[in-house]
């Protein structure tokens, strides 16, 4: 039990300073503007163009930090400073959400993979942390704590397919903006530290949740001797 807490605490100060890193870093890259004065608005339109996408819509949406790429409707959902932002970080987000609508006119195996876990893994998000809670105290009835494990499980698998989902749309991202000219030599370093400073949350998260996993196995198993 101790020991959980010691990694527990660990993830919890791991989250806390990468998610402080990435604020700072995109605070730092939101002061360099981009050539041309494009926004993350022209960043994501001209990618879509030059992909050959023509069914996705730029939307701007509430929020920090709040963007991403809805499969449903189409459409890439930029915060506000990212979609009217002329800077670095607004650009390497956009092209980043642009990524993903083009890994989904490709086809690209896991983002359809994490597609068609979404609804699952939705309701396994709702109702897990009750079922957990009444596995645990409720000692004499195992299989709920069971049950509680398989939905977390799911909620695991989603994180880590998730990996090379974000990775590939940054990677993605960041080829296109070189080769079509939007970062330079002095720029294209900023854009891929922004990216890869966001792809560590994903990674801690999935980590994260793959600790608390083998937790609660643990104590399922020790029920069982």
């Amino acid at each position: 039990m101790i020991g959980y807490y010691v990694i527990f605490g660990v993830f919890m100060l791991l989250s806390w300073l990468i998610s402080w890193q990435l604020k700072s870093r995109f605070k730092k890259y939101s002061l360099i503007p981009m050539k041309f004065g494009m926004t993350g608005k022209d960043v994501a339109e001209k990618m879509l163009k030059d992909k050959g996408i023509f069914n996705v819509q730029v939307v701007s949406v509430e929020g920090q930090l709040s963007d991403h790429y809805n499969p449903a409707t189409k459409t890439v959902n930029l915060s506000r400073d990212v979609f009217y932002g002329n800077s670095i970080a607004a650009a390497a987000v956009a092209s980043h959400e642009c990524g993903h609508a083009v890994q989904h006119a490709e086809a690209y195996a896991w983002l359809q993979m994490r597609s068609s876990l979404v609804p699952v893994v939705s309701f396994a998000s709702n109702w897990v942390q009750w079922i957990m809670l009444a596995g645990i105290f409720l000692i004499q009835f195992p299989s709920i704590l069971l049950i509680g494990i398989i939905l977390f499980a799911l909620t695991t698998i989603f994180s880590f397919i998730t990996l090379p989902v974000e990775i590939n749309a940054s990677s993605r991202a960041l080829v296109w903006l070189n080769s079509a000219g939007i970062t330079n030599f002095e720029t294209h370093p900023k854009a891929q530290d922004a990216l890869k400073w966001a792809a560590y949350t994903y990674v801690v998260a999935a980590l994260g949740s793959l600790a608390t996993l083998l937790y609660y196995i643990m104590i399922f198993l020790g029920r069982r001797n």
